[in-house]
């Protein structure tokens, strides 16, 4: 009973602005003439034919496909290289400049470069977006890989632990909250790379449907589209925090019993 209050109170807190907002943008549109802010009576309409039940499955699974694939590679690859460069300082050093110059090239920019590299299709879109997102995760990783706690690893050590091993039970383990939160930039990242990849030659997915409004004209479509990625974006924020609070219960159970007073 507790847990369901607790979650009512910190859905209100999250909710009441959003809530006030749409009826906020309700009444002022309602007798809108303007083509460029039509009522949002005919966004909500548009947004519940394409949006909304079978339509959502269909517009939905493109975008959704290159965003878990793209987004998955960037952890995967920014987790592996993150750890070896925290492991190895004299391979970050080595690497570092190569590293930097490609991270200041923003990841939309590299679409012409992936397009006449690969072509058009999805495995572009997934590589593009993972080209994108890796660098929170890297970077984060790293930082959370060289903060370990240096007696837990001389405990380690002694007690005959192999390498492999203290990276696996000791040394990711500590890093984790650093490596949730660079992925929680990448996970934003990923969204708005995915809206962009699928601008160009795609036949389906939010950034398709976009543009399409755009060039069609149709402003409710259009508006519509933008918030069904409000809305799908919120929902991944949502996942990603429920999935963060189950992996790591451990370090928050283990900051509350150090933050607890002594007797």
């Amino acid at each position: 009973m507790r847990t369901a209050r607790r979650w009512l109170y910190s859905s209100a807190i999250e909710l009441w602005l959003p809530v006030l907002l749409l009826a906020a943008w309700w009444f002022a549109s309602q007798d809108s003439l303007s083509p460029y802010f039509p009522s949002l009576r005919y966004i909500l309409d548009s947004f519940r034919q394409d949006w909304l039940g079978a339509n959502a499955i269909r517009n939905l699974r493109p975008s959704l496909t290159v965003l878990a694939a793209g987004f998955g590679l960037a952890v995967v690859a920014g987790v592996a290289v993150g750890a070896v460069l925290g492991l190895s300082r004299r391979t970050e050093r080595a690497t570092r400049p190569l590293l930097e110059l490609v991270r200041a090239v923003p990841g939309v920019a590299l679409l012409p470069v992936f397009i006449a590299l690969i072509g058009i299709g999805t495995d572009m879109k997934i590589l593009l977006v993972a080209s994108g997102a890796v660098w929170p995760v890297l970077l984060n990783t790293t930082d959370g890989v060289r903060s370990t706690e240096p007696l837990l690893i001389d405990m380690a050590v002694s007690y005959g632990m192999g390498r492999w091993r203290r990276l696996r039970s000791i040394i990711l383990p500590a890093a984790a909250p650093q490596i949730f939160a660079g992925a929680r930039t990448a996970l934003a990242i990923s969204v708005i790379i995915m809206v962009v990849s699928e601008t160009v030659g795609s036949q389906g997915g939010i950034g398709y449907f976009l543009l399409a409004a755009q060039r069609s004209f149709q402003i409710t479509d259009m508006w519509g589209t933008i918030i069904a990625l409000g809305v799908l974006g919120y929902l991944l924020n949502v996942l990603f925090r429920l999935t963060e609070a189950i992996v790591l219960r451990w370090h928050r159970l283990y900051q509350a019993r150090l933050s607890a007073p002594r007797r």
